[in-house]
């Protein structure tokens, strides 16, 4: 940054004991000077970066269009995360203030290059802040909220929170959710654990789905070995997680709010490692060629999980050997990359990732657990 500094007049609202909240107006060509867009990624060690979402393009172009029309009324705000570095100056006078906001004026640095980093984030509108970038109503006044936090946590956290009207693809918001540490909705809060352990599914080395789970952050090198959706994983987890008889119902401590994720994790390991063992023919392969990866096809045999793994000590060096023995009472009626589903008459690249083939496939798989375990006792 410069002594280059962008002077507006503002208002400082007396809202958050710690963090300033600033409403003011920007010219649509200054956006672009103040603000950038920090897009959801991860660095080369995997740790996750920004928070939004791709360019919607034809969104876009139409709020352009409306932009370079002829008297443009638009009300709808942009939020941004300011830099600490801004410094708000009080008009003089006890009349500056009425108790809940303050008139003044609000003093931005700017780069000064156009390639140096911009000195704010976009927290909400950024398809706005794209259209305002292009629109040939360059000196159009654009009502800015903007609050004072470098920090990704709280901007991840606003942002979850203001992207209601247009919901959030569910993928993208069960990705940040292990990123943001202030308490939400509980809605939300329910899969934050789940998600917190399918990127570690996907992250550990010892993990079964390493570099095999596609979420919103995974680039498009990866996509092609990315094969299982997280969001068929998370919910299976979460399921689980939530079932009085999920394997993981009993390492929650309802009456502590304390989770013993350590052993959670290590029973998804165990067991997975055991379905890719006793498939390995099906393991890996895109949806369609493997409903084992399909959606359908984790969230079927996750709920086998719950019966296969209650019985077995997770901290036993014999456990995935004994969970692919049970896992085995199955494989012969499967049929996950070819042939018809015996039973349910269905071919087996028609069964799909939807409520109903979900109950049905998971009914079968216990139904024929339950017989061939009694058949082996």
């Amino acid at each position: 940054m410069t002594s280059i500094v962008l002077k507006r007049r503002a208002l400082r609202i007396e809202q958050h004991p710690t963090i300033p909240l600033y409403v003011f107006t920007l010219a649509a060509e200054e956006v672009h000077q103040v603000a950038d867009v920090a897009r959801i990624s991860r660095d080369e060690a995997g740790k996750l970066i920004g928070y939004q979402r791709p360019e919607k393009k034809q969104h876009v172009k139409q709020i352009l269009e409306y932009l370079n029309g002829d008297e443009v009324l638009f009300p709808n705000g942009l939020i941004l995360a300011l830099p600490s570095s801004v410094r708000f100056k009080s008009s003089p006078g006890p009349g500056s203030s009425d108790g809940l906001c303050t008139s003044g004026t609000l003093e931005i640095p700017l780069p000064d290059s156009p390639d140096a980093p911009r000195p704010a984030w976009i927290v909400d509108g950024q398809q706005r802040s794209l259209a305002l970038a292009r629109t040939s109503n360059t000196r159009l006044a654009v009502t800015i909220a903007g609050f004072v936090a470098e920090d990704l946590e709280t901007q991840r956290d606003q942002f979850l929170r203001v992207n209601t009207v247009s919901p959030l693809p569910t993928n993208l918001v069960t990705e940040l959710l292990p990123e943001v540490g202030t308490l939400l909705p509980t809605k939300l809060s329910a899969r934050k654990l789940p998600s917190v352990l399918v990127e570690a599914l996907n992250q550990d080395k010892d993990s079964p789905f390493r570099g095999l789970v596609r979420r919103p952050s995974t680039t498009a090198e990866q996509k092609a070995d990315a094969v299982v959706t997280d969001n068929s994983l998370t919910t299976a987890i979460q399921e689980s997680l939530n079932s009085t008889s999920g394997v993981f119902f009993p390492y929650k401590n309802l009456s502590n709010g304390t989770v013993d994720t350590a052993t959670i994790r290590q029973i998804l390991v165990i067991y997975w490692t055991a379905v890719r063992d006793t498939f390995p023919d099906a393991w890996g392969l895109p949806a369609t060629q493997s409903r084992l990866m399909h959606g359908v096809g984790i969230r079927s045999m996750g709920r086998l999980m719950d019966r296969v793994m209650m019985a077995i000590d997770p901290a036993s060096p014999h456990a995935v050997k004994q969970a692919q023995a049970e896992i085995a009472l199955i494989a012969p009626h499967c049929r996950w990359t070819q042939g018809r589903w015996p039973d349910l008459n269905t071919p087996w690249n028609e069964l799909q990732n939807n409520p109903r083939h979900i109950s049905t496939l998971s009914n079968y798989l216990l139904r024929i657990y339950v017989q061939e375990k009694a058949k082996a006792a």
